[in-house]
């Protein structure tokens, strides 16, 4: 207390309030992946958690999608069809669009390499966890960095199922888990290694429980803090539209061209002359190689832009991407085989695991309703279908497998749509650990009051202080309760707060410098299956 040593008067302000617990955000991801760019000006961004807000900050620091290629072939039965290369497939960037278009908000950004690399050198299970760099010190890898990153809850890392088998893939996963559960703060939403497969149930080539499917190689330890889902779901997150001539490859751009005029007597009994010379020069300027009105190269011979005088190939990448899009809307306009092409192909880079739409549906749910429901009977926005039709039957041994390793399904429902019909976590033998809301609202619960009990470090460890911690606690736990985070008629049902010499602690505690304090919640669990029991009875008048 101050001591007054000059006449006069002293204002003495004393709080009213006691302190209190604050909800910390449960919803904000980190994504790792490949990306077009890592860079804020002149400063590398590669393996640097970055934070963002939007599609259109991301844009800013990674840069956009990259250009997928096709190859086209023709079958026994002389009909084309178009297959994705996979060297040129990258998920990082429509998986970041779609979490924000299902709701998600502020997310971080781990780059582990640029696309031309990746194109050029192959996608590594390295780039996902490196090894130290002695030429470059400075550089840490992503889980080592996401320590510092304190209020990042997700992991979501959807080029690792582009990597080359199912144990780089899932040995990433491993890592996640043990970061997650060394963090206690985050879990790992995973994404099934060849998910876009229907399931064999055979040892050795079923995705799931095969040998090589992801319940045997994705580990034992820390299973409460990671979740996934099956199958794969054709969004609508790519632009059709931007899906042309373009995406094949110079083989198969000639063949397309070959198949497209020999389509003209189809599409015309008998084509006059002037008909088969117009549709001729509409598919001969099909090209890869792109030139403005005055015939100066917009692109280099494999449609790269080309710089302009000022070094910016902006410009030019804009004006050869008009000339594409109006080729390309003349010949959809004429040639059904050229339509159906460009249809599928549009549909194979559609096709994306579910894991960062799952992050925003998360968001959704929790910012809606809150963390402690199910994120589970909903749709997904811009999901069209699941790859892989799920049946009731086919969903027992993904819900409830004798190893526990649930794995949630995204089914389509009649009368329902696509929904996501699961929420469990990869421990479905735990009573404590076996659904996703309850694992996330413990450590909702577990880093609020961690943070707001921080204040007390150091204070004296006297009753004062224990009677200011408990009823802290009490009023946050009492709030949730009302909100319907916990179970329980009466308050005192739902959770109980202790604290004390003789309670929580000893004598001998409180001469070594510690403070207990145990907490008791009853969390909700949700209604996961419901049982509806009809009979008649006897008629009484």
């Amino acid at each position: 207390m101050a001591q007054y040593k000059t006449p006069g008067v002293y204002i003495v302000e004393q709080d009213a309030f006691p302190n209190t617990v604050v909800e910390v955000a449960t919803a904000i991801p980190a994504f790792i992946g490949y990306t077009e760019k890592a860079q804020d000006g002149s400063v590398p961004k590669k393996y640097v958690p970055t934070y963002i807000e939007s599609l259109d900050d991301y844009v800013t620091y990674f840069g956009g999608p990259y250009k997928p290629q096709f190859k086209l072939s023709q079958g026994a039965d002389k009909s084309y069809k178009a297959d994705l290369n996979a060297v040129t497939r990258f998920f990082m960037y429509y998986a970041v669009k779609l979490y924000f278009v299902n709701g998600g908000g502020p997310a971080y950004i781990i780059s582990v390499g640029n696309y031309a690399d990746a194109v050029a050198n192959g996608k590594n299970a390295n780039h996902f966890t490196p090894d130290p760099d002695p030429a470059n010190p400075d550089q840490v890898a992503p889980f080592d960095a996401l320590k510092k990153v304190l209020d990042v809850t997700l992991l979501v890392a959807p080029d690792t199922v582009l990597l080359g088998g199912a144990d780089d893939c899932y040995g990433f996963w491993q890592q996640a888990l043990a970061h997650c559960g060394y963090m206690q703060s985050r879990m790992a939403l995973i994404d099934m290694f060849g998910g876009d497969q229907r399931r064999t149930h055979a040892p050795a080539t079923d995705v799931i429980s095969g040998d090589s499917g992801f319940r045997e190689k994705i580990g034992t330890a820390f299973l409460n803090y990671g979740t996934a889902y099956y199958p794969w779901v054709e969004f609508d997150v790519v632009d059709k539209s931007k899906i042309t001539y373009s995406n094949l490859d110079a083989d198969s751009l000639g063949m397309l061209k070959t198949a497209l005029a020999n389509e003209i007597a189809t599409l015309v009994p008998q084509p006059s002359l002037m008909q088969q010379q117009k549709m001729q020069a509409l598919y001969s300027s099909l090209a890869l190689k792109v030139t403005d009105d005055k015939g100066n190269d917009l692109t280099d011979d494999n449609g790269v832009p080309k710089a302009d005088d000022a070094g910016n190939t902006l410009a030019n990448a804009t004006k050869a991407a008009d000339q594409i899009a109006r080729l390309h809307n003349q010949v959809v306009s004429v040639s059904p085989l050229y339509k159906r092409l460009t249809t599928k192909m549009a549909e194979q880079v559609n096709v994306l695991p579910p894991s960062a739409a799952m992050a925003g549906v998360y968001a959704r749910v929790d910012a809606t309703e809150g963390v402690w429901e199910a994120p589970a009977n909903t749709s997904i926005n811009l999901a069209v279908k699941p790859v892989v039709d799920i049946s009731a039957e086919d969903q027992q041994d993904l819900n409830m497998p004798l190893d526990g390793r649930a794995v949630n399904a995204i089914r389509n429902i009649p009368t329902r749509g696509l929904v996501v019909w699961g929420a469990r976590t990869l421990d479905g033998n735990s009573g404590d650990w076996r659904y996703i809301n309850v694992r996330r609202t413990m450590i909702m619960l577990e880093q609020s009051i961690k943070n707001a009990v921080m204040a007390y470090v150091f204070a004296p460890n006297v009753s004062t202080t224990w009677v200011a911690v408990e009823s802290m606690i009490s009023n946050f736990l009492f709030n949730l309760w009302r909100s319907g985070a916990l179970a329980g008629a009466k308050a005192q049902d739902a959770y109980s707060v202790s604290v004390g010499l003789g309670s929580t602690m000893t004598g001998q505690d409180v001469l070594d410098g510690y403070m207990r304090v145990t907490i008791l919640v009853a969390i909700s669990h949700p209604a996961e299956f419901i049982e509806l029991t009809f009979q008649q009875q006897m008629q009484t008048s």
